[in-house]
Order: C-alpha cells, then structure tokens, then sequence
C-alpha cells in the first residue's frame, strides 16, 4: 500500500511539474505576442504625433469618445480630446471635427456630450460632424473612410491610445497624424489600467485589420466634403 501511494505520488508530482512549465511556457508565449503587438503599432506610429501648433494641416479631425459619467457630460478624458480638438480648429489647421462615439443606448450618447462640450467651448455647430456609431476604434476608423469620405485626417485622443488609432485608421485606409490630447496629469492607477487595456485592444486590433476584417454599423453614405 505504501509503495502504491509513493508510485502515485510521484506521477502528481510529475504531472504538476508538467503542468507548471506548460502554464509558464504559455505565459511567456502569449506575453511575447503581447509585446510584439504594442511595438509594432508604436514603430508604425513613430514620427506621426505631433503637438497642436506642429501637426500639418488637413481638412478634418477625428476625435475619439472616451466615456461619460451617470448624468452624461464627459469624462476628463473626453474633455481633454475635445478641447484639444477645438484647438486645432480655432489655429486653423482643420476645417471639421468628426465626433465619433457610442449611442447604442438611449441614456448614453457620447457624441451629442461631445458637441456640447465643443459648442461650449466656441466650435460653431456647421464645424462639427457627429458618427454615433463609433462604439470601438475601429468602427471610428472604419466609418470616417466609408461613410464620412475621409482619405486624410488628424486622430485626436490621448498619446497611450494613439499608435492603435493611427495604426487601424491607416490599414484601412486614412493617411493620418495624431495629436495627443494629454492635458492634464492622469492618476497613475488610471494610466496602468489604460496601458493594460491598450494591450490586448491592440491586439484585437491587428486580429481585426489583418485577419477578421468584420463590418461595423454602415449606412448612406454620408461625405463631410463634397467636390465643387
């Protein structure tokens, strides 16, 4: 019985030890893939974010939504992208700002938050393009080419989500600059939640752009510039 208990615990042992480095070697695999994600989206990004005064002038931002609070005003953050935005547009280096957002739901609706904060900051109404179908980067992207006629265009968001953005809207094909609306200083525990997030969003990302290439909501085609 002694020796039957000691065979046994043996092959736990080994089975564990099995399973261990089998968990660690996944681990490090998918950490890997991870990484190689980020870096291949920063690489693409690099030389593309620009300040306000330096970005060259094209015809239309995109600003990106970012959450709203219970009694839907914007969150800080999309606060930030917006007055950033408003920026660009009072230098003159964009004609229009596409405000692209969630609406799935009836008490939420970022880009009408959006147009607010922007109306309140002196945008004037005709210089802003609302998309309440922007529920992920990638539909933002995806509709600001097929539905809203984009060809060129200035990302507006924060620098952490930049290199996705800008990686995602140029696959599908929207040459852009991005211009980070960073500020103000961001608690450090939202920043590692952010970066976190960011890691597998791109990820997804490049599984999106590359391989499952899915539909976003479409409609009419709806073009901000019209030729004259």
């Amino acid at each position: 019985m002694l020796n039957l208990l000691r065979k046994l615990f043996r092959i736990l042992k080994r089975i564990t030890i099995m399973l261990i480095k089998t968990l660690f070697i996944l681990g490090i695999s998918g950490a890997t893939i991870l990484l190689i994600a980020r870096l291949v989206t920063a690489i693409h990004s690099k030389g593309r974010i620009y300040t306000v005064e330096d970005v060259p002038n094209e015809r239309a931002a995109v600003v990106f939504g970012a959450g709203l609070y219970r009694d839907g005003s914007p969150t800080p953050v999309l606060r930030d992208r917006v007055q950033a935005a408003s920026e660009l547009y009072f230098q003159g280096k964009v004609e229009k700002l596409l405000m692209s957002g969630d609406n799935r739901f009836e008490d939420y609706d970022e880009p009408t938050a959006m147009k607010n904060y922007a109306l309140e900051l002196g945008i004037p109404e005709e210089a802003i393009v609302l998309d309440y179908a922007g529920r992920r980067t990638y539909d933002t992207c995806y509709r600001a080419k097929e539905i809203f006629g984009l060809e060129n265009a200035i990302l507006v968001t924060q620098e952490f989500h930049l290199p996705r953005a800008l990686y995602i809207c140029s696959t599908l094909g929207i040459e852009s600059n991005g211009v980070s609306a960073d500020l103000r200083y961001y608690l450090k525990r939202s920043r590692f939640f952010w970066n976190t997030r960011e890691t597998l969003a791109t990820l997804t990302a490049l599984w999106d752009v590359h391989i499952a290439k899915p539909l976003p909501v479409l409609g009419e085609f709806e073009p901000i510039f019209t030729e004259e």
